[in-house]
């Protein structure tokens, strides 16, 4: 207060002291009923009645320092945020658990299913409940209503979330892989066990670095993001080491596994039209209106599922995981004022949607892996025809006699 009345005797002597101080006094109160603090002055913010809470208002030392500073520009949202939060994410932990642990336990101990290429839909599982396991991490803080775990519980929070990220991406591409090579090349396109599991070896392989050099601010970091209950990669800071980071990171953990992704399934789906094409053209040649009276039940429902399975896995990776990586994009690259806090939670959000319907779309979608849960648990009511019996059956019809003429 005095800097301000020396400062403004000097510059307008004319003023009265009476009006300086009105204006002293006028603009001290404004400073100091202020809802918008900025970073550097979020310590100093009065605690009294009217004060706005903002976020990051108690943390210290490391906390506080993991923490961006844009961040700490926005007032801290309501309880009933971090609430229905927290409720969102006990469910998607149950279902996923639930869903994924079941693949896992029905895929693990069934012989006839422990083929080379579901080792990779069981691979896919492991990363799905990996991705769900660090869960009670960000609906702890959520309770807490804020950074509880603190930095250690940053760095396991994002490294799994890491591994299982850009893990689950690639196996996707695998995936694809498998099924493409063994659809265009049903001959000899199967992949043996010992291929598949180099490529579950590479996946990991290929998600260590860029879960390890975070951790080990090699390059990059590990820092909290929206509500400050959920950590990932910074994308925040103003320097050309996290901008290359963020645009290395986004072209190998989602450029690369979108586009096998969508180049695979593509081939896929251009295969089963062109057989599609093929049985046409063959039933004009032979004056037939259709081949598929020709053809059984299980393969022309075995290519409508193929065709749908495409569809939807591309849907569902483009979906779940473009958010976050423009998020990033525009963190490291656009306007930061766009990225509040609560929008920042929805691409958060949509990464953990797609690891409770993995299990539904990879496996409980596949024919042997229902048959074993029927087999298993009679309760859940699947109908699901069995394969050696409609073999059997096929066999003892067309081995039978004729019968005798009338």
């Amino acid at each position: 207060k005095s800097c301000y009345i020396l400062y403004i005797n000097h510059c307008t002597p004319a003023l009265s002291q009476q009006s300086v101080s009105e204006w002293v006094h006028q603009r001290t109160t404004e400073l100091r009923t202020h809802r918008n603090y900025g970073a550097h002055f979020a310590a100093f913010k009065s605690s009294g009645a009217g004060a706005v809470e903002m976020l990051g208002d108690g943390l210290s030392g490391d906390d506080l320092a993991a923490v961006p500073e844009h961040w700490l520009t926005f007032p801290a949202p309501p309880a009933s945020a971090h609430t229905a939060l927290a409720l969102l994410y006990i469910f998607f932990t149950a279902a996923a658990l639930l869903g994924n642990g079941l693949v896992i336990f029905v895929f693990s101990t069934t012989k006839s299913l422990r083929t080379s290429s579901n080792l990779l839909i069981l691979q896919l599982a492991i990363l799905d409940f990996i991705m769900m396991a660090k869960a009670p991490i960000f609906i702890y803080n959520s309770a807490m209503r804020g950074f509880a775990t603190g930095t250690i519980g940053c760095q396991i929070f994002s490294v799994m979330g890491a591994y299982s990220g850009i893990g689950a991406g690639m196996t996707n591409a695998c995936i694809a892989y498998d099924r493409h090579s063994t659809i265009t090349r049903p001959l000899d396109g199967r992949l043996s066990k010992g291929k598949v599991l180099l490529m579950m070896a590479f996946v990991w392989i290929y998600c260590t670095p860029w879960a390890l050099l975070p951790l080990l601010k090699i390059w990059g970091r590990y820092v909290p993001e929206g509500y400050l209950t959920s950590c990932t990669f910074d994308y925040l800071t103003n320097t050309f080491d996290t901008k290359l980071f963020v645009a290395c990171i986004f072209v190998c953990s989602y450029v690369f596994p979108m586009s096998m992704i969508i180049y695979f399934y593509s081939g896929i789906v251009k295969q089963v039209f062109a057989h599609e094409a093929a049985l046409r053209e063959q039933a004009k040649k032979m004056n037939v209106e259709s081949l598929r009276a020709n053809q059984s039940g299980a393969s022309q429902s075995a290519e409508i599922r193929i065709a749908k399975a495409a569809l939807t896995v591309c849907f569902l990776f483009v979906a779940s995981w473009t958010p976050y990586g423009v998020m990033a994009l525009i963190g490291a690259f656009g306007d930061q004022q766009l990225l509040t806090p609560g929008v920042t939670m929805i691409p958060a959000v949509a990464c953990k949607a797609v690891a409770c319907i993995d299990p539904w779309v990879y496996a409980i979608s596949h024919p042997k892996y229902r048959q074993e849960l029927q087999r298993r648990m009679p309760w859940l009511q699947i109908n699901e025809p069995d394969d050696t019996t409609s073999t059997a059956t096929s066999n003892t019809v067309s081995s039978a006699p004729p019968a005798a003429p009338a």
